[in-house]
């Protein structure tokens, strides 16, 4: 378990540094195109494609960050209104079907990056995987992220951590 726990650390680590880069990318070259658009006249071909593929991959990597630190919607009404044993039998339902999910996610993701290795996009020639890989690396996060917390529901984890 503390092995997994240092693992999840890392890669919420890596995607919290990803979120910040990518975010980064978005700040500068949005305002760039605007000024180069309406001030300049000018419009370059590669900005549009850079913006669209960092926002798809700070999407992927702070929706797993945001998983850790609890941003997600949840329905905690339904599980606070039921008897305690149901309410677990519902959290342990909700763990599973998040698992399977993002399993299901990552098959799915990994599958349209291979399938578009020999794709490139229009403007920059960018090897289509590359933005794709934003699919399966978010959701492998989410997917371990959410084992750690079904392993601690489960008393699997540190003491006195399970519910």
């Amino acid at each position: 378990m503390r092995e997994l726990q240092r693992f999840n650390e890392w890669l919420v680590k890596a995607g919290s540094w990803g979120t910040i880069l990518f975010m980064a990318v978005i700040a500068t070259v949005i305002p760039y195109e605007v000024i180069g658009r309406y001030v300049f006249q000018k419009m370059t071909i590669w900005s549009g494609e850079v913006s669209t593929y960092s926002l798809v991959w700070a999407s992927m990597l702070g929706g797993a960050v945001g998983l850790k630190k609890g941003y997600m919607i949840s329905m905690t009404s339904v599980v606070e209104s039921v008897p305690p044993a149901v309410a677990k039998a519902l959290k342990l339902a909700s763990y599973l079907c998040a698992l399977f999910f993002f399993g299901a996610m990552f098959g799915y993701g990994l599958f349209q990056t291979l399938y578009n290795l020999k794709q490139t996009s229009p403007a920059i020639g960018l090897v289509l995987s590359l933005p794709y890989a934003a699919l399966p690396t978010g959701f492998f996060i989410m997917f371990f992220l959410t084992l750690e917390e079904l392993l601690i529901f489960l008393g699997l984890g540190p003491k006195g951590a399970g519910q």
